[in-house]
């Protein structure tokens, strides 16, 4: 009884991580876009001063802007929102897919055989240049370095 009681709860747990719910308030909970599409019509169209044009103009043209924007983007959203969103999806699933089933394993690999170079490295080093140094150690050893101050 426990056994399936544990099932069911890690069906449920694997489930609710593929339709977990959505935020519609915040769409950006990581804000990984609050630096990058903060575009206003100040941030666009500006007049100094001394340049002013009628203010019918100018209220109708921030209206068109603000609207326009608004209007293109749930557009261009509502027509290639869902295609990119599947050629996203593809992209992140290959790259998974290439990570797990080629990178790690590449690396891991890689690991594995290095470590039988690195001993033989390590082998080879203390046999041929540990004498060597040794030797070349005890050759120094006697040398004396004085400093005089000549006037």
């Amino acid at each position: 009884m426990a056994e399936e009681q544990t099932e069911l709860e890690e069906r449920i747990i694997i489930k609710d991580q593929h339709t977990k719910e959505i935020d519609l308030v915040n769409r950006d909970p990581k804000r990984i876009n609050e630096d990058v599409v903060k575009v206003d019509f100040e941030d666009v169209i500006a007049e100094p001063v001394g340049t002013y044009s009628f203010d019918g103009v100018w209220k109708t043209s921030y209206t068109t802007f603000t609207v326009s924007k608004y209007w293109c983007y749930r557009l261009l959203s509502a027509i290639l929102g869902i295609p990119l969103a599947v050629i996203w999806g593809f992209l992140f699933a290959l790259i998974s897919f290439c990570h797990i089933w080629a990178v790690v394993p590449c690396i891991k690999s890689y690991l594995i055989e290095i470590q039988c170079v690195s001993r033989i490295y390590s082998l080879c080093i203390h046999t041929f240049c540990d004498p060597l140094f040794e030797a070349l150690s005890k050759i120094c050893s006697n040398i004396r370095v004085a400093l005089r101050k000549e006037i």
